[in-house]
């Protein structure tokens, strides 16, 4: 049996394992490592000399997958069944991605908090599903440059992910066959890149350490990171930006001043797609040059440099607002700033670097290739946890992820293996019964997806939950390692106010060999269990829908017609039949099916209770 060389006592692996660095991007995502001889991290070119792979992802007819490159001309031939800007999925709700705004393909629509699924055909993808293609293609190219596998990854992700998108990257990883040693901060991984929290960084051993603004414009989004980098910790002080500002907006506000300029014939939505990619290469050109002109269809195209930056000053102006926002987050002032870092492809336009320079009063940190230096941090992380890198101490870490038992028997991990020590994690939960008094806390540990393959620590009981509908209560779980590694389990419903909670030891009992066994079980196994996890999940929203379906049919009896009774018993039995048969994408088909048919009455009906309550109502004593 093969067998995965990580240091217990350290959480470092040993020296001759790859593990590689991974942006995981919105636009586009890329891969780096630390090259053998140099010992400076290197981002991989494929033979053509480009380092990013655009995160795009089509399906044809057939079920093939196209990923990068070969996938991105489909965003104008086939958008139904190309999916980009996956990343912005991550960790979603339905309401999230509907303020988000319309995209191209696919999203289920419900009003209900679950995470979002993406509809492809008759196929539902999950934002684990999709990203885990693209890791899949970074995975393959990385093996191909490299001539040996590559299974272990610290990959980055915005400072404001929350713990579901986190640990949705991290399913992600595993799903696409990589272990993922870390989940790291790309403003962190920016900082590293430029060697800010090394030991070799002047000002490293200052009290206050360094605070650092990471200012990161790519292709769809923006965001400003305040850090405060002290003794090798990175504190993250403050975040701001737009999830849905970036260069592609400046690309957009040039196609908007070529439309006004002529007048095109024929199809607009044809004219928008090809001058998009034009209006790219007129931006590229124009940050070295003071004219571009071209000509499309007999149109001749021009822009000057100057009304270039008038165009996109406004968008501009936004991420200097989130600037100002991110510094009083901190609580700082643009003197307590030390330094700069520019992230991004969009930062290589000068008008964004003038201003950002003059808002800050620095000069910037720019010269670490914009598009890569995310990607290269990760790889210097990654370089630290092999162990190769001297003079950093690594703080204990977790051995494996600690998680709770949920519904259908899951594994919904808290504290992801290799969180370093002292930690804590919290989580909401709720009943799934009505007048449900209790619940039942399991506590394990492990990497598989279904606890049944992992190993308990600890049970206990939460009672005296006052008596309320099913999804009322609020259970507040959290985990807290304390710095001689024991796990406090703390359950408490937040409306009562009614605790409980225990002591256990995570890693009691456990062998080197035990650990490396259950982490090879893991990786072995990634697509069985996600898989798994994935029907139970549908299942179980399913279950769930066909109980509420039934109880407000029950209630609201009489304000349904025959037909819409019919087609919904129809469709419910049909759901039911699908619960007996271990496809996921029959199951969700049929719950979206029983959602459709059911959502114009339920709303029909909760509308005109709302009116009545409203005619009804009275201020003031009766």
């Amino acid at each position: 049996m093969a067998k995965i060389p990580i240091n217990i006592a350290t959480g470092s692996l040993q020296k001759d394992e790859i593990i590689v660095g991974i942006d995981l991007g919105t636009t586009n995502s890329l891969i780096a490592v630390i090259h053998p001889d140099s010992k400076k991290p290197v981002a991989l070119k494929e033979h053509n000399g480009i380092s990013l792979v655009p995160s795009v992802i089509h399906f044809d007819e057939s079920g093939n997958v196209l990923v990068g490159e070969d996938a991105k001309p489909y965003l104008q031939t086939d958008a139904a069944n190309t999916i980009f800007s996956a990343k912005r999925l991550m960790g979603k709700t339905y309401k999230d991605v509907k303020e988000a705004g319309e995209l191209a393909y696919k999203i289920i629509d419900d009003d209900d908090n679950k995470l979002v699924k993406v509809q492809v055909g008759n196929t539902f993808y999950s934002p684990v599903d999709l990203s885990s293609l693209i890791l899949k293609e970074l995975k393959k190219q990385a093996e191909h440059i490299l001539k040996t596998p590559v299974n272990k990854a610290v990959i980055t992700v915005p400072a404001y992910f929350n713990d579901a998108q986190r640990q949705a990257t991290r399913d992600a990883g595993k799903l696409a066959g990589l272990d993922v040693l870390r989940i790291i901060n790309e403003p962190t991984a920016a900082s590293l890149a430029y060697g800010f929290g090394t030991t070799g960084n002047s000002k490293q051993g200052s009290d206050n350490g360094q605070t650092i603004a990471v200012y990161d414009l790519g292709g769809g989004t923006f965001d400003i990171s305040i850090l405060n980098i002290a003794n090798g910790i990175f504190e993250v002080l403050s975040t701001h930006g737009n999830t849905l500002l970036g260069g592609d907006d400046f690309d957009t506000a040039i196609v908007n001043y070529w439309m006004t300029e002529n007048k095109f014939e024929g199809d607009e939505i044809k004219h928008r797609q090809a001058l998009r990619l034009i209006a790219e290469e007129a931006k590229k050109h124009l940050s070295a040059n003071e004219i571009f002109e071209k000509e499309y269809k007999g149109y001749k195209l021009n822009l000057s440099h100057a009304a270039f930056n008038e165009l996109i000053k406004p968008i501009a102006d936004k991420t200097i607002v989130a600037c100002k926002h991110a510094l009083k987050d901190a609580g700082l002032n643009k003197q307590d700033i030390d330094e700069v870092v520019m992230v991004g492809g969009s930062t290589r336009v000068p008008l964004i670097k003038q201003m950002v320079r003059d808002f800050f009063g620095k000069q910037l940190n720019d010269s670490v290739h914009p598009d890569e230096v995310v990607a290269l941090g990760a790889a210097i992380q990654a370089d630290i946890l092999a162990g190769n890198t001297t003079g950093l101490l690594l703080l204990d870490i977790t051995p494996l992820s600690l998680g709770l038992e949920t519904m259908g028997g899951l594994m919904d991990v808290l504290l992801p293996r290799n969180s370093k020590i002292p930690t804590k994690a919290s989580r909401q939960y709720t009943t799934y019964k009505d007048g449900q008094s209790a619940m039942k806390i399991a506590v394990y540990q492990g990497e598989r997806d279904m606890v049944k393959d992992n190993r308990r620590l600890a049970e206990f009981n939460l009672t005296g939950i006052p008596g309320m509908p099913a999804g009322l209560p609020k259970v507040e779980i959290s985990f807290l390692i304390n710095a001689d590694g024991i796990l406090v389990v703390n359950a408490k419903e937040l409306r009562s106010g009614i605790e409980q909670s225990v002591e256990v030891k995570p890693q009691y009992g456990l062998t080197d060999e035990e650990v490396e066994k259950m982490l090879l079980d893991s990786m072995q196994h990634a697509k069985e269990d996600m898989d798994i996890r994935a029907l139970t999940e549908a299942k179980t929203e399913a279950e769930q829908l066909l109980s509420t379906t039934e109880k407000f049919i029950q209630k609201n009896f009489s304000s349904i017609s025959k037909d819409e009774l019919t087609a919904t018993s129809h469709a419910m039995q049909a759901l039911q039949l699908a619960l007996d048969m271990d496809d996921k994408n029959l199951v969700q088909a049929k719950t979206q099916e029983l959602n459709e048919i059911s959502k114009p009455y339920a709303e029909r009906i909760m509308d005109e209770a709302i009116q009545k309550s409203m005619q009804g109502s009275k201020i003031g004593p009766a």
